[in-house]
């Protein structure tokens, strides 16, 4: 070896990636070829490398790290991220980066091949054929003509799904919370209610996150609620749609078939739900190919192969899932977490969508450059209520494509705090709203310190409880009580109020999630104006 290419970054490939995506790594770098299967091959080759482009095989985890003391960043050529152990690379100092567009295109399409599949019954007819029988009158099917599609999720996938169907006359309607129908009508779909949806969809197809609020939520009250001619389909995430209901709902002939990309468990295990449903007649299974085309693994793996050269050479990275990457400042770092926690807490309060974001930065942090706020705080703000993986560079993106307006203000005014940060957002209903917070002592404990001018100061955990009721003796007794009486213990707790017979607001901190039943209990029982359950997503 040289020592012209010994002082060059080694860039370690642990899978067969496209030429496109050596090309796009370009001359500047020593790039080498492992097997990531291979563990102790994978440990030795690790020891010298600052990068690492791995696919869905190896695994990048904290036994792994250990063997990478000059590691900077790892990539992933796809989506997602499930072999990549992020915590630890965070604890390591080492940058993760994904290519979260690469697939949407492929994802968009797989859906309508399985919406056309189960209309026109292919996969059945093939197999009739290629067996000997020619059964015409067996495989009649429906035309997508005029049916209704509904989509639940109407995020950048959703989006191209309905592009596509609306060229073939379908109409199309859509469930999402955090979609303004001024977007819709862009789209041109109509925004309803889930329960409207389910009723009227013929084709319902799910492009939903897996969070614990979507998890199962398409289950038996749902298929109870469908036509008995109407198909499923989920492309997305295995587990937004109940296994366990699809199953009996399409052996009761609830609804007329499904059609299934991905599942709880992959690949299904003998024995389970996952399994019993590939044997079923009137459901299309393929194995988790939403993003196997040679286009979306040529994507990604040149978008991951900039990611690695900015990476490497210490510019901002916008696809950076863990850390924004590139030249910020020390004294700014600590409050990119931070913010995008607030963002979380903005969304999960949010009662409508939202319509124009500012992001104000109070203090001495104006002295230093804080653009990187207003990307954390737009990656915070749809990290939960998007389907894909949101990043510093898609987060601007979906913000555009939503009609979200976004500000970033300063000024170095901050009467309590060295430094305050609010992100203040109009919503579509022509409410407002306004969370604010700032990091303390020597430890920087991130902490919120007000919502909608409510003071407060508690640090910001996994678990939260926010609360907006008429203040009236015996409140915190009230749901005190009735949590205690279900196990969940409260860790912390703030109440605001403005004056004595006013609203008032408790914000809650818990050790554990609650059930949706306690919550509408609680919120019931001290006749809430406001109750939302606050989880944050780790960043």
């Amino acid at each position: 070896m040289s020592n012209q290419t010994a002082s060059k970054p080694v860039v370690l490939l642990a899978e067969v990636l496209s030429p496109a995506t050596i090309e796009a790594l370009g001359p500047d770098f020593d790039v080498r070829d492992v097997d990531g299967t291979d563990r102790e091959a994978l440990f030795a080759a690790l020891a010298e490398a600052d990068a690492v482009l791995v696919r869905s095989a190896t695994r990048i985890d904290a036994e792994a790290l250990s063997h990478a003391p000059k590691l900077k960043v790892v990539a992933r050529a796809g989506v997602g991220l499930d072999n990549v152990d992020i915590k630890a690379a965070t604890t390591a100092g080492v940058m993760v980066v994904n290519a979260p567009t690469s697939n949407i295109v492929s994802a968009a399409e797989l859906t309508v091949g399985h919406i056309l599949s189960l209309a026109r019954r292919i996969p059945a007819a093939h197999a009739s054929l290629s067996a000997g029988a020619w059964k015409r009158s067996s495989f009649t099917g429906a035309e997508l003509f005029e049916k209704t599609v509904g989509i639940v999720g109407l995020g950048r996938i959703g989006a191209l799904v309905a592009a596509r169907l609306n060229a073939f006359d379908m109409r199309v309607i859509a469930y999402d919370p955090y979609v303004t129908s001024a977007r819709a009508q862009q789209l041109g779909v109509q925004l309803v209610t889930l329960d409207e949806l389910v009723a009227e969809a013929d084709f319902l197809t799910i492009h939903m996150p897996k969070t614990p609020e979507t998890t199962g939520m398409i289950g038996a009250e749902q298929f109870a609620a469908m036509k008995p001619t109407a198909f499923v389909v989920n492309v997305a995430r295995g587990g937004l749609i109940d296994e366990g209901d699809l199953h009996e709902a399409l052996v009761a002939g609830e609804i007329a078939g499904a059609g299934l990309d991905v599942f709880t468990s992959e690949p299904p295990a003998e024995g389970g739900t996952a399994r019993a449903l590939l044997d079923l007649p009137n459901v299309v299974v393929t194995p988790h190919l939403g993003a196997s085309t040679e286009e979306a693994q040529e994507k990604a793996g040149v978008s991951v192969a900039r990611s690695v050269r900015l990476a490497l050479g210490g510019d901002l990275v916008p696809d950076a899932v863990n850390v924004a990457g590139g030249v910020i400042d020390p004294y700014v770092r600590p409050g990119i977490a931070l913010v995008e926690k607030l963002g979380q807490i903005f969304s999960a309060l949010a009662q409508a969508p939202l319509t124009s974001l500012d992001v104000e930065v109070h203090g001495e942090l104006n002295n230093y450059d804080v653009s990187v706020l207003r990307l954390a705080a737009l990656k915070g703000v749809f990290t939960n209520i998007v389907s894909e993986t949101v990043s510093y560079v898609n987060a601007p993106l979906l913000a555009e494509q939503r009609g979200v307006a976004v500000r970033l203000l300063q000024d170095e005014i901050s009467e309590e705090y060295r430094n305050v940060i609010t992100l203040r957002g109009a919503l579509s209903d022509g409410s407002q709203l306004a969370v604010s917070g700032t990091l303390t002592g020597p430890k920087q404990i991130e902490k919120l310190v007000s919502i909608n001018d409510h003071a407060i100061e508690l640090p910001i955990e996994k678990h939260h409880v926010v609360m907006l009721y008429t203040d009236r003796p015996g409140i915190v007794a009230v749901y005190g009580q009735k949590f205690g009486e279900a196990g969940i213990n409260i860790a912390g707790m703030q109440i605001a109020r403005q004056a004595a017979g006013a609203q008032a607001l408790s914000v809650l901190t818990l050790d554990s999630p609650v059930d949706d039943e306690l919550l509408e209990d609680v919120s019931a029982a001290i006749d809430a104006d406001l109750f939302r359950q606050i989880e944050i997503t780790e960043v």
